[in-house]
């Protein structure tokens, strides 16, 4: 089998031309796909993935992209697990949010993006997500075999000692995986890359994520939260404080994870909330090419800096 044979018949041929663009961690591929004047991307599980949790997203993500929040989907082929959609070209969510003059409408899209995914009728047999619970998962896993900080351990710990308040709970259809990463701006509207580990889960978790990933300081995340409510809150309610706790733990214990699987040796007996940079300063690192993630140095870095945040929330 050859790359091309994920495409409809009537995009293959001799001037077809697939770039290769990105690999994720869950090992799929991603590739360019120039054809028939147009251009496609084309998105491969990986190997390890599992093909239930694979099958059971797919329906997820055509209701994301018949709603206008996912790139359209031109193309499946359920038995290489490969979905092609449109290419959407970025003119980069990071510099509509990042711009001091389109701020506060990104933020205010950013708020009405997410109720709108939340909006969206879960499929009946969509498993529920459940941070809180994966979180206990990647602990067993990792403080028993792994040399961690002790502030590290102390922060997941904390988290899962802490009530999580489900006598509050709302569930809704969540991405769950709202970096950065999976958020491109076409000029008009935000779409989201992804949906990989999407189902029913706490109404809170995606926007606790976007607070956490986007460093957002607790008036940003007030807007953010009356946007998606669509109402002025004078307060962030207690369960989205400790939902962003969580979310930040949860995704830095996952990159100790990664970098584990990619073999770093761990913890020195050095490491410490002082000496540990914050999630700024990781990121200014990255931009300056002195860390990477993809490798284990990055993976750790950035593992460190997401537990010191939730520390400090």
């Amino acid at each position: 089998m050859t790359i091309e044979d994920c495409l409809p018949a009537d995009l293959r041929g001799p001037t077809t031309t697939l770039t290769r663009i990105a690999a994720g961690l869950s090992g799929a591929a991603v590739y360019r796909v120039e054809a028939a004047g147009q251009s496609f991307v084309l998105k491969i599980a990986g190997e390890t993935e599992n093909h239930a949790d694979w099958r059971g997203a797919l329906p997820i993500q055509r209701l994301a992209a018949d709603a206008g929040l996912a790139p359209r989907i031109v193309h499946v082929d359920e038995a290489r697990r490969a979905v092609l959609t449109a290419f959407v070209t970025d003119r980069s969510f990071k510099t509509f949010y990042g711009d001091p003059r389109t701020h506060e409408a990104a933020l205010t899209q950013l708020g009405r993006t997410v109720r709108r995914i939340h909006a969206l009728p879960p499929p009946a047999d969509a498993p529920m997500r459940d941070p809180r619970g994966l979180l206990a998962q990647v602990k067993h896993g990792l403080l028993g075999s792994f040399a961690l900080p002790g502030f590290a351990g102390d922060v997941v710990r904390r988290v899962l000692a802490e009530d999580p308040l489900t006598h509050e709970r709302v569930l809704v259809l969540g991405h769950n995986d709202l970096n950065p990463t999976n958020l491109i701006y076409d000029g008009e509207a935000i779409l989201i890359l992804d949906w990989a580990t999407a189902g029913p889960m706490d109404a809170f978790y995606d926007l606790a994520v976007l607070s956490v990933f986007l460093r957002m300081n607790e008036g940003t995340s007030l807007r953010l939260l009356s946007a998606y409510e669509d109402e002025q809150l004078v307060e962030l309610p207690k369960r989205f404080l400790y939902t962003r706790r969580l979310a930040a733990a949860l995704a830095g214990a996952f990159q100790l994870y990664f970098a584990r699987q990619m073999k770093h040796a761990g913890a020195t007996g050095t490491e410490t909330p002082d000496s540990t940079p914050s999630l700024g300063e990781f990121y200014q690192r990255m931009q300056a090419g002195e860390l990477k993630l993809g490798t284990p140095d990055g993976h750790w870095g950035f593992g460190l800096a997401l537990l010191k945040e939730s520390l400090a929330m």
